[in-house]
């Protein structure tokens, strides 16, 4: 091959790793990629190539390759690289000009040195110290400054030794691989930049994120915990579904990086609508909880009652003494006053326990509660009213928990909001489906669910994921105002029951007992009283083997 045709095929070559540059998102995989196309195309035996440090004013060494000894560090190696950066300064300020490196990176010139044994102006020094250990001899080098677009230099690179491609003896780099690496050094300088500015956006974007959850966090420390562990658990299915067999069946399972990341963006937001949920609701502990616990008017009136009751026990007292009448009367009206205050403390013990809200209730406590709230009770106004006002008689006799049907719409209203800020959002290509995701996991797979009633089929396998793992945390979060964390059997009985019920997705809950995610979950967010043996034949719905 003649030297046009050489040079023809090298332009070519540049041109292909231009576009592989331009497609490589790992910033690792990326200067990997950028030193490996620099020694290929200028056919160098080794080279490094340094990143700028500007807080430290150093060069930091990245990558390094030294293919005739073997020597691969940094990158993808997993050898870290135990090398001091290179300072451009001194202690005193002054510029570094004495090695080569520093030079190209304070002056931003390339430096194209045939022998470093014979040259004169830098310090070789280290470089000799090297060859007299390992038996090496550098030879020639070609160090290219990587300028940014605001001709800032982000990066150095530095061949050693190139090679004769007919006899693989080392010569020094030519104008035209002067030129090449040059050109290269331009192109990843920009990759560089373009990708690390795309980091920077991630970053700054999910960043934001955390400021919406911390809002949240901060109104409510219950749901905070939950938009943390959400977003945790979802990827531990979405990485389980991946590697499980079975989960071929699953349409879409399969995910690149692209769409997990897009995963993972919908799940720190998906609970985003609740900074716009009034605080007492979310954290509505007891039923008569609104700004504060109205239990305790309730105990007032009790206090009330009770003192109402003596009063009346002794003005009798007084009529039956003034009337000549024996003790027997008094006796009676004694009696009458201790039932009734033993009455009046019974019913106040149970309003107390109804408040809490911690199990179903019955139709008869239903009953009960509506009997105490025709108590009559004369209030600040002197007039007399009805014990409990028909409010408290609403939040009183909810049947499970303590929302009412008021609270819970308001809370089921948040994933509204949800969707309605996450489709207001001008999203990119790849996070397109970001809203669909978020705000699909209160759906169910017989269509019962909120907000838009939406069936298996039209459903995207992501948004399914998140309902099961939205549901696995609610259950089992210990840091709720209504409940105790349940453990892991109750809570897999639970959420099998769901299954059975059409609420989940029946393969990914096979995928999340199977792979045993509920227990990687365990280990790393529940306390250890909840983490008890699970026997995984015993959960409803499951199928071990599909």
């Amino acid at each position: 091959m003649d030297s046009s045709d050489n040079l023809l095929h090298r332009l070519k070559e540049l041109n292909e790793i231009g576009i592989a540059l331009s497609q490589q998102r790992d910033i690792n995989s990326l200067l990997e990629t950028i030193l490996v196309a620099a020694k290929r195309i200028t056919n160098a035996d080794a080279g490094t190539l340094y990143l700028h440090d500007q807080e430290q004013k150093a060069l930091r060494f990245e990558i390094l390759r030294t293919d005739s000894l073997n020597i691969a560090m940094g990158g993808t190696s997993g050898v870290p690289i135990t090398f001091y950066p290179i300072q451009l300064y001194d202690e005193a300020g002054n510029p570094n000009h004495a090695m080569v490196v520093s030079h190209a990176a304070l002056s931003g010139e390339t430096v194209n040195i045939p022998d470093a044994y014979t040259a004169e102006g830098y310090d070789f020094s280290g470089t000799k110290a090297f060859d007299k250990k390992t038996g090496y001899r550098s030879t020639s080098f070609l160090t290219v400054p990587m300028l940014n677009h605001e001709e800032e230099v982000i990066g150095v690179l530095q061949l050693i030794n190139a090679q004769d491609r007919e006899s693989g003896a080392i010569v020094p780099f030519s104008k035209d691989d002067q030129q090449l690496l040059e050109s290269l050094a331009s192109q990843a300088a920009i990759a560089l930049s373009n990708r690390r500015l795309i980091k920077q956006m991630e970053d700054l974007f999910e960043s934001f994120i955390g400021l919406i959850n911390t809002a949240i966090d901060d109104k409510s420390p219950y749901t905070g915990g939950h938009c943390e562990r959400v977003p945790v658990l979802t990827m531990m299915l979405a990485e389980a579904a991946g590697r499980s067999n079975p989960a071929s069946q699953l349409q879409g399972v399969a995910m690149t990086d692209k769409q997990k990341y897009e995963l993972k963006i919908a799940s720190l937001l998906h609970d985003c609508g609740k900074i716009t949920t009034p605080v007492h609701v979310v954290d509505k502990s007891t039923k008569l909880q609104t700004l504060f616990d109205r239990i305790q008017l309730v105990d007032t009136r009790f206090e009330v009652l009770k003192r109402d009751a003596e009063i009346t026990m002794l003005s009798r007292e007084q009529r039956a003494e003034g009337g000549g009448q024996g003790g027997a009367d008094e006796t009676a009206i004694r009696t009458g006053y201790i039932a009734r205050i033993r009455q009046l403390d019974e019913d106040r013990e149970f309003l107390r326990h109804c408040n809490i809200g911690g199990e179903a209730m019955s139709e008869e406590a239903q009953q009960r509660v509506r009997q105490i709230a025709a108590y009559q009770w004369r209030g600040p106004e002197g007039k007399l009213g009805n014990f409990l006002s028909d409010n408290e008689v609403e939040n009183l006799t909810i049947r499970a928990g303590t929302l009412n049907a008021e609270e819970r719409q308001i809370i089921n209203h948040h994933i509204e909001v949800t969707i309605k800020m996450l489709e207001s959002l001008p999203w990119p290509r790849h996070l397109k489906n970001v809203p669909e995701y978020a705000g699909g996991h209160h759906e169910r797979m017989d269509g019962k669910g909120y907000p838009k009633g939406l069936t298996r089929e039209q459903m995207s396998v992501q948004a399914r994921m998140m309902g099961i793992a939205d549901i696995f945390e609610a259950l089992t979060a210990r840091d709720r105002p209504y409940k105790k964390g349940k453990t892991l059997t109750e809570s897999l009985d639970i959420l099998g029951k769901f299954r059975l019920g059409g609420h989940i997705d029946p393969d990914l809950f096979d995928i999340f007992v199977r792979e045993k995610v509920y227990l990687t979950y365990a280990q790393q967010f529940l306390d250890p009283e909840q983490i008890d043996d699970v026997d995984e034949s015993r959960i409803p719905g499951y199928h071990a083997q599909r």
